[in-house]
């Protein structure tokens, strides 16, 4: 009866403490994938504790060249990394590269590399199966998908699609740009915006072929816009998109039936009275709904905090924050909502802030990566 009545205790404490004290527990690896210009030689990692903030340097795990986006398998056990290059075994395009996961150490084993069928990769990700992976080509203005086999592996691509066409500027839109391959929450479509198009271009996934080969339905941005990373909510309900170009964050309503987007805002993702140079890039919900980060290149260089209505999905400023570096390409917010990484491509530097779960505010932790031409953050969660 004792023990009985002390589990109980047990559960009433727990249950009477807020969710975010105990979702703040757990261990992770932060993966780092980098541009390997000068010292730089692929992708590192750190051991990170999210009840205390500790931060261990592993170093080197996988050494690859330009492992510009990083995805993680949902089965923890395996990593994909596309290479950011124009060539692959001489022939034109770039590749993507999978590895397996030594969770005990940190450490990368190379699995295979296969082309992506276009220059630029610039994105990869994975349907929540993890039997499909996608990858967009910036340079090449196409997205491919790759079945993935059971040991991890890549097969050659199984679908391609070359997008065509061309929006309003004669210099950064002449020609696609594939930036970013979304799958949604529910696991039947992949959302493909197109910074050159000034579209974002919606794929059924398929069971044979990992998805299909025509668009359907096609959300047209803002003239100018260039669309860049999405984001969706928790809930699924809700869609946002970061345009490169304008510097806003569209939010959507998302019909789950059709794949399809309706804009319910585009706001600005800098002060009022912001006048420098500026270039949206990575874009960010909080694991609680509550909030959405985005990051601001340029003269910027900062995160752009919002607040995000329950009931309507649109977005109220909260405030904008400098990384503490410059051309913050790429944030990732730790899966326990605690901390946020933001990397800083061009300082070599990975700035950690802390969220207020109540505001979502951040404030730095004093803690800095230093780490050569970082371009994407993602955590394993190993305890």
């Amino acid at each position: 009866m004792k023990l009985i009545r002390s589990l109980c205790l047990v559960a009433a404490a727990l249950a009477c403490l807020p969710p975010a004290a105990i979702a703040q527990k757990g261990e992770f690896i932060a993966y780092v994938g980098t541009y390997t210009r000068q010292n730089s030689k692929g992708i590192y990692a750190w051991r990170f504790d999210a009840a205390t903030g500790k931060l261990t340097s592993i170093g080197l795990v996988g050494e690859t060249s330009n492992p510009s986006f990083l995805a993680i398998h949902p089965n923890h056990r395996f990593l994909y990394a596309v290479n950011e290059n124009n060539t692959f075994e001489g022939q034109p395009g770039g590749s993507v590269s999978a590895f397996s996961i030594d969770a005990a150490t940190g450490q990368l084993k190379a699995l295979n590399q296969v082309s992506t069928g276009g220059p630029g990769p610039c994105h990869v990700s994975l349907d929540k199966t993890g039997k499909w992976l996608f990858v967009a080509n910036y340079g090449g203005g196409s997205v491919a998908a790759f079945p993935v086999h059971d040991d991890g592996s890549l097969g050659k691509s199984s679908t391609f699609v070359q997008h065509t066409g061309s929006s309003v500027d004669p210099q950064r839109q002449r020609r696609p740009y594939g930036h970013s391959a979304n799958p949604s929450p529910d696991g039947r479509f992949v959302l493909v915006a197109d910074l050159g198009l000034d579209q974002v271009l919606t794929y059924p996934i398929d069971k044979v072929k990992g998805m299909a080969a025509t668009a359907n339905p096609i959300a047209k941005i803002a003239p100018g816009s260039g669309p860049r990373h999405m984001a969706f909510h928790p809930k699924g309900k809700y869609a946002y998109l970061a345009s490169e170009m304008a510097a806003t964050v569209t939010a959507f309503s998302y019909d789950s039936s059709k794949g399809g987007l309706k804009e319910l805002q585009t706001i600005s993702m800098l002060p009022k009275d912001f006048t420098g140079t500026k270039g949206a890039a990575e874009i960010a919900v909080h694991p609680s709904g509550k909030f959405l980060y985005a990051s601001n290149r340029g003269s910027a260089d900062s995160i752009a905090v919002f607040s995000i209505d329950a009931a309507k999905g649109t977005l109220t400023s909260v405030e904008y924050v400098s990384t503490g570096g410059k051309n913050p390409r790429n944030f990732a917010i730790d899966p326990t909502g605690t901390y946020l990484f933001a990397a800083n491509q061009d300082s070599a530097s990975v700035i950690v802030f802390r969220i207020d779960r109540k505001t979502g505010k951040l404030t730095p932790t004093g803690d800095k990566l230093d780490v050569p031409f970082p371009v994407c953050v993602t955590f394993l969660r190993v305890k």
